[in-house]
């Protein structure tokens, strides 16, 4: 449901459906509730907040209703402040959830029960007010998570003595240990493992060289911060409310010598746009030589195809009909010389919207190659940018593993690119700008899929990122005129705020099982790799953030915080930087995106 629009009137829905809960606590008899069991772990919040993950909340000493401690929980416009707890159950039982809260639109409900998931609440609680609902679970539902949260922007909220009651599990043991411990990507810095699911985990403490270092709740982890040219043994163990597991045999993995790759002269925080140079719009042409020094990297949009498969690129610079200010072809060079004097990249960007590009043929690819090549050496440029969008990209039907591809368009770009790079050497500077349809969502779907019938340009970008990360400058993918899409915690999140960029750049520095598969992770890029797509202004693009939530993005990324609701699995403060469409567009905005990058990095 759109949060937004919910926001706007109040749930009265959600009133009559906890209304309509209520009357079923009153079927339990009291015998029933005497043979009952309190599931719930530290209810009273008397150990702080052991046992509960809570987005904005804390434990404080007045008001309680019992005990020393409540919890006192904070929304704001963005986050309702939920706290949770997941609780072992047994199928086929009748549960009851009690609580007692103080605030407005406290909300007390339970999910995950495998039958109709269930919520109680109160409009108003001047002081404190008991909150009970029942539920019964499904058949095979053995865990349910019990939540309390606020509404947004409507002011603290206050919980105490919560409990769950219904019957127990009897003793719990602990799972058995994980197997499959493998490694999937090593660089000079980091190891990429992953693991079989153990049934009845709820989470995996990692560890290495004999020393818990992380405790993840996915089979698959990347730990950070080694040395190069350095051994180190791994091993894992599952875990659940019982304790922890044997651990899985050991794995070893020795780390790349150097720097674990290289970006060519760029500064540790890089600013990146796209400048129009074929075409004016809305936004007015801009000469090259009046693009500001805060641009680190210039993507020339665009070099697009004298058919969709010849491969045959063509970079034609905007006419004087329909720019009056465009400059001549030698100030033009000149100013490609003067950005690099003083330390810019100025590249050719291959696509865009208009600019469909399949290399469905070896003798296209090379093409490809002659043409691109001619363009770079013509203008003196950097390095090359991959904006393939549309159709350009998709996965024949046997097409399943990313690391082993077999379509031509995407075995043919891969040939291609490797060749330019091989060509022009380690200072090549190679970028991609894809959408997150052929990337974050081959977390959920990879092509057509097992049974057929999705769309096959579904993740189609994964191969080719991985075949040449180690010639990858930068990866900065469009976070904008996107659906929603599922993040790591399996959650949709949508344009709009912070949460979409940290949640679509947390799926790229972290890693993922590609189509739910653990047997095909998707290893993660280093972070000097990741710039994170924006769009300059409101008029250059769906999903256009404020500069306040650029910052909210950049603070939980690099710093871990002023997150929202979605928790990253780590903290980049070597994320490269910031990618916008368009230069063009953000000085027609009055450079909105360029001092809101420069107030934070520079």
């Amino acid at each position: 449901m759109d949060r937004a629009r919910f926001g706007r009137v109040r749930p009265l829905a959600l009133l009559t459906a906890a209304a309509l809960t209520l009357p079923g606590t009153a079927a339990l008899s009291s015998a029933a509730r005497a043979a009952d069991a309190d599931l719930l772990r530290n209810g009273g919040f008397e150990a702080g907040l052991d046992g509960w993950t809570c987005t904005a909340g804390t434990t404080v000493g007045s008001p309680v209703r019992s005990g020393t401690s409540a919890l006192r929980a904070t929304p704001d416009g963005g986050d309702n402040a939920r706290c949770s707890q997941t609780v072992t159950v047994r199928p086929d039982s009748t549960y009851t959830l009690t609580g007692h809260v103080r605030g407005s639109y406290v909300h007390l409900g339970a999910s995950g029960t495998g039958t109709t998931d269930v919520s109680a609440w109160t409009q108003s609680a001047t002081d404190w007010q008991q909150l009970t609902t029942t539920f019964r679970t499904g058949p095979s539902t053995t865990r349910v998570t019990v939540h309390t949260h606020g509404w947004y922007g409507t002011g603290a909220y206050h919980a105490d003595d919560l409990s769950l009651t219904g019957p127990g599990t009897g003793p719990a043991q602990p799972p058995a240990a994980p197997a499959g411990l493998k490694t999937e990507a090593v660089t000079a810095s980091s190891v990429t493992l992953t693991w079989t699911a153990v049934p009845g985990a709820t989470g995996y403490a990692v560890y290495r060289d004999g020393a818990k270092v992380r405790t993840v709740t996915g089979t698959s982890t990347t730990v950070t911060g080694l040395a190069p040219s350095t051994a180190y043994a791994f091993q894992v163990a599952a875990v659940n409310d019982a304790g922890e597991s044997a651990r899985s045999a050991t794995v070893t993995a020795t780390t790349a010598p150097g720097s674990g790759g290289t970006t060519p002269h760029l500064p540790p925080h890089a600013l990146v746009g796209y400048l129009h140079a074929t075409f004016a719009n809305g936004s007015g042409y801009t000469r090259l030589a009046d693009v500001p020094d805060s641009w680190d990297v210039i993507d020339l949009a665009f070099g697009e195809p004298t058919s969709v498969t010849s491969g045959d690129i063509r970079f034609t610079r905007c006419p004087v009909t329909e720019c009056p200010n465009v400059e001549s072809d030698a100030e033009f060079k000149a100013a490609v010389k003067a950005k690099q004097a003083a330390g810019k990249k100025v590249l050719i960007s291959i696509g865009g919207q208009n600019g469909q590009v399949r290399l469905t043929t070896t003798t296209a690819r090379d093409t490809f190659v002659t043409s691109v090549s001619k363009i770079i050496d013509e203008y003196g440029l950097d390095g090359l940018d991959i904006d393939f969008e549309g159709h350009s990209l998709s996965l024949d039907a046997d097409d399943t593993d990313f690391r082993n591809p077999r379509t031509p368009v995407i075995v043919n770009l891969i040939s291609a690119l490797k060749t330019l790079k091989a060509k022009y050497g380690d200072d090549f500077v190679l970028t991609m700008a894809p959408e997150t349809f052929f990337v974050q969502l081959g977390y959920q779907h990879y092509g057509t899929g097992k049974w057929g019938g999705q769309d096959p340009r579904a993740g189609a970008y994964l191969p080719v990122i991985h075949a040449l990360r180690d010639d990858l400058t930068l990866l900065h993918v469009q976070d904008y005129n996107s659906g929603p899409v599922m993040g790591l915690d399996n959650q949709y999140h949508s344009m709009g705020g912070a949460d979409f960029h940290i949640a679509m750049t947390d799926m790229l520095l972290t890693g993922f099982p590609v189509a739910g598969d653990p047997d095909r992770f998707f290893p993660p890029l280093r972070p000097d790799q990741v710039a994170i797509g924006m769009p300059a202004t409101t008029h250059a693009g769906n999903g256009h953030v404020s500069p306040a939530e650029v910052v909210k993005t950049l603070d939980c990324l690099t710093r871990k915080a002023n997150c929202g609701s979605y928790a990253t699995h780590g903290t980049w403060p070597d994320l490269r930087g910031l990618m916008t469409w368009s230069i063009n567009w953000d000085r027609f905005g009055g450079w909105e995106f360029q001092r809101t990058f420069d107030g934070y990095f520079r």
